[in-house]
């Protein structure tokens, strides 16, 4: 019978308890090499693997501009592309390359498959008219290094920011399940009128794209440094499909 997250997560729980929280550099309970369930250790450094996902897809359109009429799904693969393109010297691995539907918790399964490397799920957002700018989401202990250089990077292009939430933990399936850096990636918001027209220039995007990438390589260089002390340990189960909506 398939097991629940609650019989797989207790060994971890107890292992854990052992292991205590004297220091975020502890690994969590190891699974193979370059993997950790928890992820509650420094951040990654040195990887050359990046896997881009690109969020939505297929029969799941995203958020709809109704501004500018732009579906999520086609902005999001366009900068998936364009991050892989400025990516060189990296292996990079595209959760999809098309107009492919992937469940959330199949995504989780493929990013799995890699060792030593780290996963950027971009998407858009939307919300209140009057939010715009970018977010970024991270759960993992060592996925803070990365979403901090994100955020950074991405406020750093954006011209305007209003009301938007900047760095964020939030335990999501794209942030919490992998058992590898995470990030997910708000590029903005296309429920807000300029914001949405700004994201429909390609320009824009592939500054977007630019920024993301330096920061992908900064961190392989450099790990966290410079990004500030590492968050506390959260053990928190599995996201699951009947979480607040993703």
């Amino acid at each position: 019978m398939p097991l629940t997250w609650k019989s797989w997560t207790t060994p971890f729980l107890l292992a854990a308890a052992v292991l205590s929280l004297n220091s975020c550099g502890n690994s969590g309970p190891r699974t193979s090499a370059g993997r950790d369930v928890w992820g509650h250790r420094p951040g990654p450094r040195g990887f050359d693997t990046v896997i881009i996902d690109a969020g939505h897809g297929g029969k799941d359109p995203g958020a709809v501009s109704r501004h500018t009429g732009q579906r999520e799904k086609d902005l999001t693969l366009d900068m998936a592309k364009r991050i892989r393109a400025e990516l060189r010297g990296f292996k990079t691995i595209l959760m999809r390359s098309d107009d492919t539907f992937i469940d959330l918790d199949e995504r989780v399964v493929r990013a799995n498959e890699y060792g030593d490397a780290i996963l950027i799920s971009m998407h858009f957002n939307a919300g209140p008219s009057h939010v715009r700018g970018p977010e970024t989401y991270y759960w993992r202990v060592d996925s803070h290094g990365l979403a901090t250089r994100f955020q950074r990077a991405m406020a750093s292009v954006s011209p305007v920011e209003s009301s938007s939430r900047g760095l964020v933990r939030r335990r999501l399936r794209l942030t919490r399940n992998p058992e590898i850096p995470c990030v997910l990636l708000e590029g903005g918001y296309l429920s807000n009128p300029a914001e949405a027209r700004l994201v429909a220039d390609p320009g824009y995007r592939q500054q977007l794209a630019k920024a993301i990438a330096s920061a992908i390589r900064t961190q392989a260089a450099v790990g966290d440094s410079g990004t500030g002390p590492l968050p506390r340990p959260l053990f928190e189960p599995p996201s699951r499909p009947t979480d607040a909506p993703e």
